[in-house]
C-alpha cells in the first residue's frame, strides 16, 4: 500500500502535422512520406533528440521509429504531410513496445482518437477522419506513458485522396484473412471474454455469438456481455478493413458460471469495507485490532516481512511500536473480530514490500509460508499489495497451491496501483482473472496515481468522482465479477501523497456504479449492483480523523442494495 511519493503516469506524444490543400484526386494513395522510416528521420522532426530509427523490430521493411520520453520530454515527432479538404482519410499506424494512442486533432470536422495497451508484438491501429473545408492542417499522433516501455512506430498511412505531396502510392486494402487461435479467457455468470491471433492488414474485428453479430472492437480481445448464468454459447470472430469483412473463424464454446457472484471467501459481506491496519508507528494513531472501527468487514495486517528463503514470508509484531501490543492479545483481537463476522488476513507487500515470486520453487514457498502464518496467527487469508511488479505465472501458481491448502473459505483481495489495472494484459491483471475462481477482490489504490485512462479511452486525472468510476469500469467490463471490484482510497490528506478524495465523493462513485446516479461526466453504460464496496489507507489514519472516513463511507456501503 503505497503511502507517500506520488506514482503518476503521463503521456508521451508523436505527432503527425496533416496540411489540407487543392482537389480532390481520382486515386487514393498514402500521403505520408517516409512511412517506414527507411530514410531514417527524414521528413520527420523530433523534439530533444527522442526519436531514431532502428533495425529491429520492424514491422516491414528494413527499419521503424523508435520513441522514448525521458524527464519532461514528451517524445514528440512531426512531419507535414499535404492531403485534400472536404475528404475521408483512414489513418493507421503499426505499433509495438509501451502504451500507444492514436488521434487527430484540428481536423475541422470530429477528432477521432483509438488506443492500446502495451503490445509484446505488433498491432495496427486505425480510425478514420474527415477534413474540414477550410482545415489546412490536422494532428495526427501517438502516444505513450511515462515509466513505461519505449514504443514503436513503423508503416504510418494517412489514406485518401492524392494531396500532391508526394507521399508513398499505397495500393487499395484487400479483405483480410479470417482470424486464427479464437480462445475463451474467462467467463463469470453473465460474460464471456475471448481472444485471437491478429490478422494482417485488418483494422477490426466483429464478434458474433449464436451467428449473430454483437460487438465490433479494433483489438484481439473482447468481453460479451448480458449473458445468462449456467448456459453455453458459441463464439466466431471475423476481421475487417476497408475492402470488407473476412469468413468467420472457428467456433468456439463458452460456459457461463453459475449465479452467485465471484469467487473464494465464504462469509464476507455482500457489500463490504476494508481497511489496511498497520503494524508500524509512523506518526497515525496506534492500534490494537480491537481497536479497529466495527465498520471495516475485512481487516488488512499490514505488512507480512520477506526472509532470506525466496518468495517466503513471515509476521513479526512490533510490540514495542504498538505499545507493548503482545502476540497473545494480537491473536485473541482476531478471534474476537471473527466471532463478530470479520475477516481478518495478512497482507504481502505494500511501498517498500520485496517479495518476489518467480519460479516454481518461490511459489511453493510463498504458499508455505502463508499457509504457516494464517495457521499461527489464525489469519482468514491473504491480500496481494506488491508494488515492484509480480510474475503471474508464478503468482497463479502460488495462490492456487495456497488456497489448495487453506480450502474453500479463504479470503483473497489485491491491492494493485491504477497502473496494474489499465489492461488485461497487465501482470496484475492476468494474476486476477487467473484467480478468479478464488478471488474475493481487487481494491485498486486511487491514489498516488496522477492521470490515467478510463475504459472510454480518455484521460481523468486522480481526486475526482469520474477518475474513480471510469477506471473502475475498466475491471467491470475487463472480466471481474463486479462481487471482485472495490474502490481503494485514502482515509484522510495525511495518509496519501495525492489521491484524496472526501468520503462524499467515494460515495458518489458507489452510486454511480452500482444505482446509475451521483455520476460525473462520465456515466457507465450499465449498473453493477452487486459492486464489493471499499477499501482505505489506513484504519489507523481512518482513527487519527475520528473515524470520518469509515462512519461515512461504511454506512453508505452497507447500505448498498
Amino acid at each position: 500500500m503505497r503511502v507517500g511519493s506520488a506514482a503518476g503516469a503521463v503521456a508521451a506524444a508523436l505527432a503527425l502535422t496533416v496540411s489540407a490543400v487543392g482537389q480532390a484526386s481520382a486515386a487514393d494513395v498514402n500521403n505520408a512520406k517516409n512511412a517506414g522510416f527507411e530514410a531514417g528521420l527524414s521528413n520527420w522532426t523530433c523534439s530533444a533528440n527522442s526519436g531514431t530509427t532502428v533495425a529491429s523490430p520492424a514491422h516491414a521493411g528494413t527499419a521503424a521509429l523508435r520513441a522514448t520520453p525521458g524527464g519532461q520530454d514528451n517524445a514528440r515527432c512531426a512531419q507535414t504531410v499535404k492531403v485534400q479538404p472536404n475528404s475521408t482519410y483512414t489513418l493507421s499506424a503499426w505499433v509495438q513496445g509501451g502504451y500507444s494512442y492514436l488521434g487527430v486533432t484540428g481536423s475541422g470536422t470530429t477528432d477521432v482518437s483509438t488506443w492500446t495497451p502495451d503490445s509484446a508484438s505488433w498491432k495496427q491501429l486505425s480510425t478514420s477522419f474527415r477534413t474540414g473545408a477550410s482545415t489546412t492542417s490536422v494532428s495526427v499522433y501517438t502516444h505513450g506513458w511515462y515509466g513505461q516501455a519505449a514504443y514503436y512506430v513503423d508503416d504510418v498511412s494517412v489514406y485518401g485522396p492524392d494531396g500532391g505531396g508526394g507521399g508513398g502510392q499505397e495500393p487499395e486494402p484487400t479483405v483480410p484473412g479470417a482470424p486464427a487461435g479464437l480462445s475463451v479467457t474467462g467467463t463469470t455468470s453473465s460474460s464471456a471474454s475471448l481472444a485471437w491471433n491478429a490478422v494482417s492488414g485488418a483494422t477490426g474485428y466483429s464478434v458474433y455469438r449464436d451467428g449473430a453479430k454483437v460487438t465490433a472492437v479494433t483489438g484481439t480481445s473482447a468481453t460479451v456481455t448480458g449473458l445468462a448464468a449456467s448456459t453455453s454459447y458459441s463464439f466466431q470472430v471475423t476481421a475487417t478493413n476497408a475492402a470488407g469483412e473476412s469468413a468467420r473463424s472457428a467456433a468456439v464454446t463458452a460456459r457461463t458460471a453459475e449465479s452467485g457472484g465471484g469467487g473464494g471467501g465464504g462469509g464476507v459481506a455482500k457489500h463490504a469495507v476494508t481497511g489496511y491496519w498497520q503494524n508500524f508507528n509512523n506518526g497515525a494513531a496506534v492500534q490494537k485490532i480491537s481497536d479497529v472501527s466495527a465498520q471495516y468487514d475485512i481487516i488488512a495486517v499490514s505488512f507480512a516481512d520477506a526472509t532470506t528463503t525466496p518468495g517466503a514470508v513471515t509476521f513479526n509484531l512490533d510490540t514495542a511500536g504498538l505499545n507493548g501490543y503482545t502476540v497473545d492479545q494480537f491473536k485473541a483481537d482476531i478471534r474476537a473480530k471473527q466471532a463478530a463476522g470479520k475477516k481478518v488476513i495478512i497482507s504481502i507487500g505494500g511501498e517498500k514490500g520485496t517479495v518476489s515470486v518467480n519460479d516454481s520453487a518461490s511459489a511453493t514457498n510463498f504458499a508455505n509460508s502463508v499457509h504457516s502464518l494464517m495457521q499461527t496467527y489464525g489469519f482468514d487469508g491473504v491480500d496481494i499489495d506488491l508494488e515492484n511488479g509480480l510474475n503471474p505465472t508464478y503468482m497463479t501458481q502460488a495462490l492456487r497451491a495456497l488456497s489448495a491448502k487453506a480450502g474453500p473459505g479463504m479470503v483473497l483481495t489485491m491491492a494493485p496501483q491504477t497502473i496494474d489495472m489499465q489492461s488485461t494484459s497487465g501482470g496484475y491483471f492476468k494474476t486476477a482473472l487467473n484467480v478468479k475462481d478464488i478471488l474475493t477482490v481487487v481494491n485498486m489504490q486511487y491514489y498516488n496515481s496522477g492521470s490515467m485512462l478510463g475504459c472510454d479511452g480518455k484521460v481523468y486525472s486522480q481526486g475526482t468522482v469520474d477518475f474513480l468510476t471510469a477506471l473502475a469500469c475498466i475491471q467491470l467490463e475487463g472480466g471481474l465479477d463486479p462481487s471482485q471490484v472495490g474502490l481503494g482510497l485514502p482515509a484522510s490528506t495525511r495518509a496519501a501523497g495525492g489521491g484524496y478524495v472526501s468520503p462524499s465523493v467515494v460515495n458518489n462513485a458507489l452510486d454511480c456504479l452500482t444505482k446509475g446516479t451521483n455520476c460525473g461526466t462520465f456515466k457507465p453504460s450499465r449498473t453493477y449492483p452487486s459492486l464489493r464496496g471499499a477499501m482505505t489507507w489506513s484504519t489507523n489514519w481512518d482513527a487519527t480523523a475520528g473515524n470520518a472516513w469509515s462512519n461515512a463511507v461504511g454506512a453508505h456501503v452497507h447500505a448498498l442494495p
